[in-house]
C-alpha cells in the first residue's frame, strides 16, 4: 500500500479541521474520582479486576459466562460467574472456580457434555483451565474441573489431564521460555469423528489434542504458523461454520501480538480444514477481527438460534502492553475492566476468492435504547460542532467526499474542544485516535493512535461508532472492519464534531441512538 502511516503514529497531515480538535490537556484523575464512570452498556464487574472473558456454555435457558477475576489489579485469582440471555444485560453470580492457595487459575473452556462422556452424568459442565502446577511457571498444565446444578458451582480432580510434558523435561532456557506458554485450552466436539478437540497456546505454534472422555488426551499435531513475529497464542480458539453461500469452513483463532511488525495485538484468525489430526490453513497468511489497541483474549460462540451460521464473540477491552495499571473507574467505581460489545459473527466469501468473518453488534443491543435523534445532513469543510451531547450511544452516519484528504468524527468532546478521540479517514488508513481523550498517568502513550487498511481511493464510508464511559468501538462499511479502544472519557465529554480537511465532504444519515442502563 502507499502513502502507509502506522498505526503507533499520531496523526501526520491534517489540516485546519482535525487539528483544531487535536489540541489536548491532561486531567488529572482525581479531579474526576467521585462521579462514576461505570459503563452504561458493556459488562463490568461488580468491583475488582476483570480480565480474560471465558466462552459461555449455554444451560438453564441461558448463557453462563465465566471471566477472569481478582480482587487486586493483575492479581491470582479464579473464575466468575455471569450470565446472560441476550449478551447485553449481565446477572452476576459470583465465584465458580475458585482461587487456592498459590495456585491461580489461568484460561480455558467449558463444554456441556450432554452424552456423559467424561462420566460426571448427562448434560454435566466440564471445564479445562490453565494452572501451573506447584505454582512453578514451567509446569503450566490443564486441570478440569465439573459442575453438575448447569454451571454454578464445580469440582475439581487432583491432577492434571494434560501434562506439560516439555516442563517436565525442560532443562536449557529456550526449552524452559517453550514450556512456560502452555495455556488456554479450548475444546470442542467434532461431530464427524465422536471426539473431544482440544487447542492449547505455546509460544510459536498451536498444539492439538484429542479425546473420547474429556480426562485423557493424545497430542494430534502442532500448527506453526511461519511469521513468528506474529506473536505467541493466546486464548486460540476452532469452530466450523457455514459461510452465506452454504459451504462449510474451518476457522482457527488466536489473541496474538503482532506489534513488531506494526499488526494489531488482537485476534488473528485462518480459515481451512480440520482433518481429525491437523489443522490446514486456505493461507498462512492470517486476518485480524479488530485492529484497536482493546480487543484482547476473544472468546466465540455459537448463538442458540443460528449455530451454524452466527457466532457470537467478545474480548476483553485491554491490552498487555498497559494493563497492568490502575485506571480512572479504580478511583470512580472500584473496579478495573469491561468487555467488548457482544458481536454477530457471519462467515461471507471476499470477492477475490477467500472467506472472512464480518462483524456486527448483537442485534438485542437495540433493544436498549433510550431514545433515538436524526440530525440534518450536513457538508462539513473545516469542523462543526453537532447539537447533541452524551455519554453512551451509537453513532451511525455517512461520509462521502471528492478532494478532502482528512474526514472524521470527533466524539467525547469537550466544551473547549481541547478533549476528544478523532475517527477518520485519511490516506490508506482508517484511525481511531484518543491521544486528545489521554488524561495522562495512565499509561496509555505511546498505544493511542490504532489504525485499519482501507482502499487509498475510497470516496465514502459508513461508520457505526459505539460510544461509553470508557471506550469507543467502530464498525466500518458493514462490519469488514473493527477498531476497539479504551477511552478515559471524564464528566464534560460529551460532546461531537465533524471535520473535514482538504476540501468539503458531505456527512449523511446522521442517527444517534442513546442506550441505557441493561441492569
Amino acid at each position: 500500500m502507499t502513502n502507509h502511516i502506522s498505526r503507533r503514529t499520531a496523526l501526520q497531515g491534517a489540516g485546519v479541521g482535525a487539528m483544531a480538535l487535536f489540541l489536548s490537556n491532561a486531567v488529572p484523575a482525581a479531579a474526576h474520582a467521585q462521579a462514576s464512570l461505570r459503563a452504561i452498556y458493556h459488562m463490568t464487574p461488580p468491583s475488582g479486576w476483570l480480565c480474560d472473558p471465558q466462552r459461555p456454555v449455554h444451560t438453564n435457558g441461558a448463557y453462563q459466562l465465566y471471566y477472569l477475576h481478582s480482587g487486586q489489579n493483575n492479581g491470582p485469582g479464579g473464575w466468575d460467574h455471569a450470565t446472560t440471555s441476550d449478551g447485553v444485560s449481565f446477572t452476576h453470580n459470583g465465584v465458580a472456580i475458585p482461587l487456592q492457595t498459590d495456585f491461580p487459575v489461568w484460561s480455558g473452556s467449558a463444554v456441556v457434555d450432554s452424552a456423559n462422556t467424561a462420566g460426571f452424568g448427562a448434560g454435566a459442565v466440564v471445564a479445562l483451565a490453565t494452572q501451573p502446577t506447584g505454582g512453578v511457571r514451567k509446569f503450566q498444565e490443564q486441570y478440569l474441573y465439573w459442575s453438575t446444578d448447569g454451571g454454578y458451582t464445580f469440582s475439581a480432580l487432583p491432577d492434571p489431564v494434560i501434562v506439560n510434558t516439555d516442563g517436565r523435561t525442560a532443562t536449557t532456557q529456550s526449552e524452559i521460555d517453550n514450556a512456560e506458554w502452555f495455556r488456554d485450552p479450548k475444546i470442542h466436539w467434532d461431530v464427524v469423528r465422536n471426539e473431544w478437540v482440544c487447542v492449547i497456546g505455546r509460544a510459536r505454534y498451536a498444539a492439538f489434542y484429542t479425546s473420547t472422555n474429556l480426562r485423557d488426551w493424545s497430542w494430534k499435531s502442532n500448527f506453526d504458523y511461519p511469521n513468528h513475529a506474529l506473536g505467541g497464542i493466546e486464548c486460540p480458539d476452532l469452530f466450523e461454520m457455514t459461510a452465506g453461500d452454504g459451504t462449510r469452513h474451518w476457522v482457527f483463532g488466536a489473541s496474538m501480538d503482532a506489534y513488531s511488525i506494526d499488526l494489531p495485538m488482537t485476534f488473528a484468525y485462518w480459515t481451512g480444514a480440520w482433518n481429525g489430526t491437523a489443522f490446514i490453513a486456505d493461507d498462512l497468511t492470517p486476518q485480524w477481527l479488530d485492529w484497536g489497541w482493546d480487543w484482547y483474549a476473544a472468546v466465540t460462540w455459537p448463538s442458540v438460534e443460528a449455530p451454524e451460521t452466527k457466532r457470537l464473540a467478545t474480548a476483553w477491552m485491554n491490552n498487555w502492553k498497559y494493563a497492568a495499571r490502575d485506571v480512572p473507574t479504580d478511583a470512580s467505581d472500584g473496579y478495573n475492566g469491561q468487555n467488548s460489545i457482544t458481536r454477530e459473527l457471519r462467515l461471507e466469501r471476499q470477492s477475490g476468492g477467500w472467506y472472512s468473518l464480518i462483524s456486527s453488534p448483537v442485534e438485542a443491543l437495540q433493544g436498549y435504547v433510550t431514545a433515538t435523534t436524526t440530525l440534518p445532513d450536513r457538508t462539513v469543510n473545516g469542523s462543526v460542532v453537532l447539537p447533541w451531547s452524551g455519554r453512551a450511544y451509537e453513532l451511525e452516519l455517512d461520509i462521502s467526499w471528492n478532494v478532502a484528504t482528512n474526514v472524521g468524527v470527533s466524539v467525547g468532546r469537550s466544551p473547549d474542544g481541547s478533549r476528544h478521540t478523532n475517527i477518520g479517514k485519511y490516506g490508506d488508513e482508517l484511525y481511531v485516535d484518543r491521544a486528545p481523550s489521554d488524561q495522562g498517568g495512565y499509561a496509555l502513550v505511546p498505544y493511542t493512535r490504532a489504525a485499519a487498511p482501507i482502499d487509498a481511493n475510497a470516496q465514502s464510508v459508513h461508520l457505526r461508532i459505539f460510544v461509553d464511559k470508557q471506550s469507543v468501538e467502530v464498525f466500518v462499511n458493514s462490519g469488514h472492519t473493527v477498531i476497539s479502544q479504551q477511552v478515559h472519557f471524564v464528566d464534560g465529554d460529551t460532546g461531537v464534531s465533524l471535520y473535514a480537511d482538504g476540501g468539503a465532504a458531505n456527512f449523511t444519515g446522521i442517527t444517534i441512538r442513546e442506550f441505557g442502563s441493561p441492569l
